[in-house]
């Protein structure tokens, strides 16, 4: 209901500032469609659009669209675009909400790792790892991945529409192919554990990996430096004196 007067809200503004111009049809909503819907005829309605007004990835005719799969959810008369579909060729379900090059990668949980339950599909996440580095007992956490994407909780790939938390075993997150690689070698190494944050936070900070002393308040020690060896000294200044004594001839070096 909500998404339906957004676009509501958001056409007739449109309209209103962009009225004055010619209307072109663009193809639209019938009715709400849920992810991993494939398009159909009778999905699809045509409405008018300023024509001077930008609309990214909009189609014209219904039969561009059809059998495309939904990956986003849309509203009713909300135009269809290009960003909320799966690509051309793409099966129902999970599949369709990976984009090409992306890669969906499981990783169970418990309670704990998600966040009591509040992690719901859309949400974003940091991804951290705690372990013993080779060769010692110390415990150290570290950030692996920042700002990912969570594609499903469970079975479910849309978050419930009250946003009840839901515990589940499993959580599937989107990532770039050498990030699953990091995930899998984390989930190996040590616990892994989801953070969750505002998915309009785009900002990737630097961090630095912590270990007990930055709980207990200890100063770590500093890293060692090493010596820079001594110059060799130059060798003295050597004068030579030829000296002869009768028709003895000799040298002295001082």
């Amino acid at each position: 209901m909500v998404s339906v007067l957004v676009t509501y809200f958001l056409y007739k503004r449109i309209k209103q500032q962009y009225g004055g111009g010619a209307l072109i049809k663009v193809v639209a909503a019938a009715k709400p469609l849920d992810t991993g819907t494939p398009l159909a005829a009778g999905d699809l309605t045509l409405m008018d659009w300023p024509s001077n007004a930008p609309l990214d990835g909009a189609f014209h005719k219904p039969e561009e669209v059809t059998g495309r799969v939904v990956m986003y959810p849309i509203a009713l008369k909300e135009p269809i675009r290009d960003a909320l579909l799966a690509a051309p060729g793409a099966t129902v379900g999970l599949t369709a909400k990976i984009p090409d090059g992306m890669r969906a990668v499981a990783v169970v949980t418990n309670e704990l790792n998600n966040v009591s339950g509040f992690l719901f599909p859309g949400s974003h996440v940091d991804v951290l790892v705690s372990f013993h580095p080779e060769g010692t007992n110390n415990t150290v956490t570290t950030t692996v991945l920042q700002n990912v994407e969570v594609l499903s909780t469970g079975e479910k790939l849309q978050p419930d529409p009250q946003g009840k938390p839901q515990n589940v075993k499993v959580v599937t997150v989107l990532l770039a192919p050498e990030d699953a690689e990091k995930l899998l070698l984390a989930s190996n190494q040590g616990t892994v554990q989801f953070v969750l944050r505002n998915a309009s936070d785009q900002a990737q900070p630097v961090t630095r990996t912590v270990d007990m002393r930055d709980l207990q308040g200890l100063a770590k020690p500093a890293p060692l430096v090493a010596k820079k060896a001594a110059a060799p000294k130059p060798p003295p200044n050597v004068y030579t004196v030829e000296q002869y004594d009768g028709t003895k001839k000799g040298v002295v070096k001082f």
